[in-house]
């Protein structure tokens, strides 16, 4: 049986204010919070710690079996000791936390690969074992000497949400086990004994038999990638052309086809590529929209908008959102869709957590796009949950940056593309 491993201790390093965003970016540290927030009996003390935390007032937090602590600061700079305790589970739970991840080969996999996902939280509470801290779970302790939380241990939980969206392995070594530990025991434990594995029929190895059947040589090495696409062979001959061939245009499309095979090539040979899903084929107005983004002469360009059914002030603004996000940011500007559901909680949960109540700014909603009321500003949301920054030039809805997780950092990026004050 696996014992608890007292002497495991992880310390993160401060982090910097996190002014303008949302604390809790993934699930874990949201479901961190809530246990938190349904925990603390002054809701002001909670305030209070998130804003501290946020001014960056929470030093570096040291991490160990049941304990997590760290120095925070008043706003007078007078600095306390907080502590928050978690119950550690037992060795007996630890061994049905590995036992049930064994008999789900997808834990088992994910765990293994470093992740935790969400529905982990779900299977580990059928099997008796409740890895997220319910009400009153969390136990502060703090030399201010206040009997329930203060703003300070109230902090300190807000900083730990954080560390969770970093690694929420940091969970399992509140809970009593390091990361190595548990990756151990699932590597191990699930071993029948060997007199158990003595007992059954002799067979031969899978991949044995599937080489013997058929030996093939080696795959090849991938192919290097060289400083850049190649040139295209040179059009200028004392042939006459087809009618309705542009030579100009057939050399930009070899040029572009070029570069794109180069940029493809270089994502294969990336480091997981194989495990990334495969994206779809571009559609004929998408792939118009690349091509003029590769800056042809002015009659390709006329031609690509005519044969997307765009302006050449339309064709611009869609160049201007692909260079800034690809087929994602061109769906956001000419997509309009309408936000409804689990969605739409999603979205307004994120437009409450973004500001303070006193910061935040009056939005209209139509569909996936929120307006700025008396300011030329507009955040507009991607199937994916991310926020792009548009601002309003001539009477037209342009994007202004990159896809946000926090919509505060999308609004400041549309705000400071214009002058304004965030």
């Amino acid at each position: 049986m696996t014992r608890y491993d007292d002497e495991a201790e992880r310390t993160f390093v401060a982090l910097p204010p996190a002014q303008g965003r949302g604390f809790a970016q993934t699930w874990w540290g949201r479901a961190w919070l809530k246990s938190l927030e349904d925990a603390a009996m002054d809701a002001a003390q909670v305030k209070t710690g998130r804003r501290l935390a946020r001014a960056g007032a929470v030093g570096a937090v040291s991490v160990r079996p049941g304990r997590i602590t760290a120095v925070v600061q008043d706003r007078d700079r007078t600095a306390h000791r907080a502590d928050v305790l978690l119950e550690r589970l037992s060795d007996a739970q630890w061994d049905r936390f590995v036992d049930m991840a064994i008999e789900r080969s997808g834990h088992v996999a994910a765990l293994l690969d470093r992740d935790m996902p969400p529905h982990l939280v779900e299977d580990a509470a059928a099997a008796g074992i409740d890895l997220l801290p319910g009400m009153g779970d969390l136990e502060p302790e703090c030399d201010c000497g206040a009997w329930d939380h203060c703003g300070h241990t109230a902090a300190l939980c807000y900083q730990v949400a954080r560390l969770l969206d970093q690694d929420p392995f940091v969970l399992l070594l509140m809970r009593g086990r390091a990361e190595d530990a548990v990756l151990e025991a699932l590597q191990t434990h699930g071993s029948a004994p060997a007199e158990e594995a003595a007992s059954r029929p002799a067979g031969v190895d899978a991949a044995e038999a599937y080489a013997a059947g058929q030996l093939l040589p080696p795959l090849p090495a991938p192919p290097g990638l060289g400083d850049g696409p190649g040139v295209p062979p040179s059009l200028d001959t004392e042939a006459a052309c087809p009618p309705g061939v542009a030579p100009s245009g057939l050399f930009f499309l070899a040029s572009r086809t070029a570069a794109e095979a180069h940029r493809l090539l270089a994502e294969a040979l990336r480091g997981g590529h194989d495990r990334r899903p495969v994206g779809a084929e571009p559609s004929l107005a998408q792939d118009a929209v690349r091509l003029a983004a590769g800056g042809p002469g002015p009659d390709a360009l006329d031609r690509l908008g005519a044969g997307s059914g765009r302006t050449r002030e339309a064709m611009a603004v869609a160049v201007r959102a692909w260079r800034l996000g690809g087929a994602a940011a061109l769906s956001v500007l000419e997509e309009e869709w309408a936000v409804e559901g689990d969605t739409l909680a999603r979205a307004r949960a994120a437009l409450e957590s973004a500001w303070e109540e006193d910061e935040r700014p009056s939005l209209r909603a139509r569909a996936n796009r929120w307006t700025v009321v008396g300011a030329p500003h507009q955040l507009r949301l991607d199937r994916e949950g991310r926020w792009w920054p548009y601002r309003r030039e001539h009477g037209r809805w342009v994007p202004v940056g990159g896809a946000c997780q926090d919509p505060a950092t999308a609004l400041s990026s549309a705000a400071l593309a214009t002058g304004d004050e965030p």
